[in-house]
């Protein structure tokens, strides 16, 4: 099972966990980000290119599944304005033993924070906004997975 999916809309965590449980696997791992509300924050306002975004994921994707003995992935990457507490991402991945799952989960989230092509730009509540600007510890955490 392989499911990437690029959408503005929310998504249904029980039921994509449901769906990875489903495969008869021993482990399931899964990972949801969502956005913070701190330092004034009233939106987080996600902006991608869609003929770039989706097939980049896809390939990550299939890496995840070519690394690692997995029976299912499942990435959901929200778009658009989002408000604190709203998710942003999921990631979940399925495989005979837990180690494959931990150790996949973990890769494709460290990869969409650093590589996914993504804009992000904070809305604060006394008017100003940011773009959110690339962290070398995400990327170092993404550079590790080549070693």
């Amino acid at each position: 099972m392989k499911r990437v999916a690029i959408q503005s809309g929310d998504f249904d965590m029980a039921a994509e966990l449901a769906a990875l449980e489903s495969l008869g696997g021993g482990g399931v791992a899964s990972f949801t980000g969502v956005v913070r509300g701190e330092s004034g924050l009233i939106a987080l306002e996600l902006e991608h290119y869609p003929a770039m975004t989706a097939p980049q994921v896809d390939r990550i994707v299939d890496e995840a599944l070519a690394r690692w003995p997995l029976l299912g992935v499942s990435v959901i990457h929200r778009f658009g304005r989002l408000e604190p507490g709203a998710r942003i991402v999921f990631v979940g991945t399925a495989s005979r033993h837990r180690a494959a799952a931990l150790a996949s989960c973990a890769f494709l989230i460290d990869w969409l924070k650093s590589h996914a092509p993504f804009w992000k730009k904070e809305h604060f509540a006394d008017g100003a906004t940011a773009w959110v600007a690339a962290q070398a510890e995400d990327e170092a955490k993404a550079q590790g997975w080549n070693a």
